[in-house]
């Protein structure tokens, strides 16, 4: 009962330090008599500001059941909110704190994204410090809110170490939450922006494996060979809707770890290696065509089959993944906005288990780019039943799925 108090006197204290949020905005504003820009960053002098901001991702889906011919599970979906707050406290040093719901199918709970102490001193040299995305393909430098599809993670390839579970935890079955890890990331650019690296040191495998506590180790390089991809440090976006200029870019990425697998007692060491490619052309008055492509390659040395049937452990993706999609977006404006047919392939070739891919169209309604969007989409394949299971070798069943997601960001 006694840690029971005590955790109800933190949330206490910690709702109250949200409901003074907004008061503390305000005085601040007053103290200072800032300059509000575009209603979300707040100027307090000629090198410091405060920016706030929110995002949410919600979904219906209709899903057919392979084991009930005939019959649809129907699931309404909170699948991200986040709060956003970034400041610059020096020219060279500047913070980033998010949040999200990472359980919001059991409730949910507001945990730490992001939190980082920025130190960016130069376009070719830059240090990030603290709890951030680990340099990775880019499906995971866009995120679910800068991707080009709805479904990026539910019906994609396999997840890297950071991503493979929702919270972090400690007794070797988890090496990070939605693709981010505790540790530090020199990035910068050359050629006036064409070549973007990032090289990470991270925690990687918490405790069971990795008795050791060995470093996971993560490397990112990108060549943009038409116009330059412009994001914040080294984060990406699958498409900019033809704002962005022509864009040819080509990611490898790379991530090692020493016992990054498997159990204390049969570890392995994880490799996975990705290739990415954005294309994006804007034909002017005729609309822009925009296609990505991933391929992802992982393997692990040691941790033997016997020891992933029986369960337990930290059992990673071996084998080869595909996904492809090509995406259309029409110049007409229809009402608010603009649709954008899509269709997109994905799959999964386990080395020891049986291959699986889903096949996907859809339409998206874009209305703000990234901040205000509507997808429509359907999905079939084996991959939404079977999913990423390495304990049987038969294939899944083949089922259809439909979701409609809504995006809004500010």
């Amino acid at each position: 009962m006694k840690n029971r108090t005590t955790c109800a006197t933190q949330a206490d204290r910690r709702g109250l330090r949200i409901a003074l949020l907004p008061a503390a905005l305000a005085a601040l504003t007053t103290a200072y008599a800032p300059v509000s820009l575009g209603g979300a960053t707040f100027k307090i002098d000629d090198t410091k500001w405060v920016s706030i901001g929110a995002g949410l991702r919600t979904s219906f889906t209709a899903t057919e059941e392979a084991a009930n011919a005939g019959k649809w599970s129907n699931d309404f979906n909170l699948d991200n909110i986040r709060l956003y707050l970034n400041g610059q406290i020096h020219k060279y040093f500047k913070i980033e704190f998010n949040t999200d719901c990472q359980t919001c199918g059991d409730g949910g709970e507001m945990r730490i994204l992001d939190a980082i102490g920025k130190f960016e001193f130069d376009p070719m040299f830059n240090i990030w410090m603290g709890r951030m995305l680990v340099p990775a393909e880019r499906r995971e430098m866009n995120g679910p809110f800068f991707s080009a599809v709805y479904n990026i993670f539910g019906a994609g390839t396999p997840f890297e170490p950071a991503d493979f579970n929702t919270t972090i935890r400690s007794d070797g079955t988890s090496a990070g939450s939605f693709g981010r890890d505790d540790g530090a990331t020199i990035w910068g650019s050359f050629f006036d922006g064409r070549l973007q690296y990032a090289a990470g040191f991270f925690r990687g495998l918490r405790n069971g494996a990795n008795v050791d506590d060995n470093i996971l180790y993560a490397q990112r390089f990108a060549y943009n060979f038409l116009d330059v991809e412009k994001n914040p440090g080294y984060y990406t976006s699958g498409t900019y809707y033809g704002q962005g200029g022509d864009i040819l870019t080509l990611g490898v990425s790379n991530q090692y770890q020493e016992d990054g697998a498997g159990t204390r007692s049969d570890p392995g060491n994880f490799r996975g290696t990705a290739v990415d490619i954005l294309f994006e052309k804007s034909l002017g008055d005729m609309g822009v065509v925009t296609v990505n492509g991933e391929y992802k390659n992982y393997g692990i040395k040691g941790y033997g089959m016997a020891s992933r049937l029986a369960g337990g452990g930290f059992a990673m993706f071996e084998g080869d993944a595909y996904d492809v999609s090509a995406m259309y977006l029409l110049p007409q404006k229809v009402w608010v906005g603009q649709f954008q047919p899509y269709v997109r392939y994905v799959n999964v070739d386990p080395i020891k288990s049986a291959s699986r891919d889903v096949y996907e169209a859809g339409i998206n309604y874009i209305i703000d780019g990234h901040n205000a969007k509507i997808m429509l989409m359907y999905e079939y394949g084996d991959l939404l039943t079977k999913g990423l299971d390495y304990t049987s070798t038969a294939a899944g069943d083949d089922v259809s799925s439909i979701k409609l997601g809504f995006q809004l960001q500010i």
